[in-house]
């Protein structure tokens, strides 16, 4: 399928694969909506309640990593396939048990969330050509997108009208379609594949240093922009004084801008992700700025809102071009990594905003956090612009092929010759 998609238009199966993010993705935002109808239903305090959000998000950051790994030699489509039907069967089992198994569960859906994350990052790049690695990894991460402006708060609303297991129980039903979906639309066998995966190369890579610049990009971009939009609504209704009632269409409009960034990062990461990356983090910080000494004038929140939303997602496409490029040879667990890195940065929010708000600062100081956290980020943007490891390309991380000779003068099994100059291949006669 490689090479054979016309230059405009994505593999239908990298939008399965954002579809499927979306399903699985609202399981985490629909939560944090139907709150206290859990804790009044399973009879616990709202605590109690809110560990179920912590265990998801524990399952998440230490899960996807070693399923990377055990995963490994999988067919690609088996991954995603086990993946969703582990987090389906957990939903559903925790809607059928009481507050001890639906704790499980939710730890449980949180690691096969983070496997499904990792494989179809891994997947989608392998469904395109290198030039639109950054686009097609955008285009699952619009899913997770779409899950935080429209799956959670279309799941809240449903839940209201047949308790808080309504939502859960579509959340299920939409992942089965998604493994339908995959079954239907992916091949079985691994697309472009070049080398044998390898656990010791996938650890091996770990060990780059241009890869963990990325991933403190990524935790601190993304808690930069999530501590803003984790407390938008409470700004909105207590200092900025809008209306309820237009509180979600202001939501709507991060959204709005997520897309847009999406899109526009998507198009520019896989030449200039470097580029995007700066461009990205400035902006978060400048908005944050705005938004903590504007939150009182409406007029000048509301177009900051939907910036947020540009400046956030225009990163993410790169941050995926960068992982993809220093770990060419190694994606999978090199990607898995990554998902903990997005989700980790989403877990330190609550405990910044509390530890600001237990010093007496009002809510607007969680947007001033956010501008720190990006213009934190700001050095390793540099550093991986100015640094050899964060110009590795692709094709110098792809190992030697068997046989290959590293000694001069001594001819290797497939009759080259290597004499300090370029190698002759005597079978065909050609210079390599």
């Amino acid at each position: 399928m490689r090479g054979t998609t016309a230059p405009s238009r994505l593999p239908v199966g990298v939008y399965l694969l954002g579809f499927s993010l979306f399903a699985m993705g609202s399981a985490e935002f629909l939560l944090a909506g139907v709150l206290p109808a859990v804790a009044a239903d399973l009879d616990i305090t709202l605590s109690s309640a809110g560990l179920l959000i912590t265990v998801f998000a524990l399952g998440v950051v230490v899960g996807g990593p070693p399923f990377a790994v055990l995963s490994l030699r999988w067919p690609r489509r088996t991954a995603l396939v086990v993946t969703q039907a582990v987090f389906a069967a957990s939903i559903a089992a925790g809607l059928l048990g009481d507050y001890r198994l639906l704790l499980l569960t939710r730890l449980v859906a949180g690691i096969a969330y983070a496997g499904f994350f990792a494989v179809a990052a891994v997947t989608a790049i392998g469904l395109v050509t290198p030039d639109r690695n950054a686009r097609a990894s955008g285009v699952v991460v619009s899913g997770l997108s779409v899950a935080m402006v429209a799956g959670g708060p279309v799941g809240t609303l449903l839940s209201h009208f047949t308790e808080w297991r309504g939502g859960f129980w579509a959340i299920v039903v939409l992942t089965a379609a998604g493994i339908a979906g995959c079954l239907l639309g992916l091949p079985a066998a691994d697309p472009g594949a070049a080398v044998r995966p390898s656990v010791s190369r996938e650890l091996g890579a770990m060990r780059r240093p241009g890869l963990w610049g990325v991933y403190a990009i990524t935790i601190l971009t993304t808690a930069a922009y999530m501590i803003t939009f984790n407390y938008l609504a409470a700004m909105l209704g207590d200092v900025t004084g809008v209306p309820e009632a237009w509180i979600p269409a202001i939501l709507a409009l991060f959204g709005a801008g997520a897309f847009a960034g999406l899109s526009i990062g998507g198009r520019i990461a896989d030449r200039r992700p470097h580029a995007a990356l700066l461009t990205g983090a400035v902006a978060i910080a400048v908005l944050s700025v705005v938004m903590a000494g504007a939150v009182h004038r409406v007029w000048a929140v509301v177009p900051a809102v939907f910036l947020l939303g540009v400046a956030a997602f225009l990163v993410n496409p790169a941050l995926y071009a960068r992982v993809f490029a220093i770990a060419a040879d190694a994606p999978t667990l090199a990607g898995a990594t990554t998902v903990s890195a997005f989700q980790l940065g989403i877990s330190l929010t609550p405990v910044l905003a509390a530890a600001s708000f237990a010093g007496g600062a009002d809510l607007a100081s969680v947007c001033v956090i956010g501008a720190v956290l990006a213009a934190a980020a700001l050095p390793f943007v540099l550093l991986g612009m100015r640094s050899p490891s964060g110009f590795e390309r692709p094709e110098a991380q792809v190992p030697e092929p068997a046989g290959r000779l590293r000694v001069d003068g001594v001819r290797d099994d497939v009759g080259r010759d290597v004499v300090g100059g370029p190698e002759v291949d005597r079978t065909r006669g050609v210079e390599r």
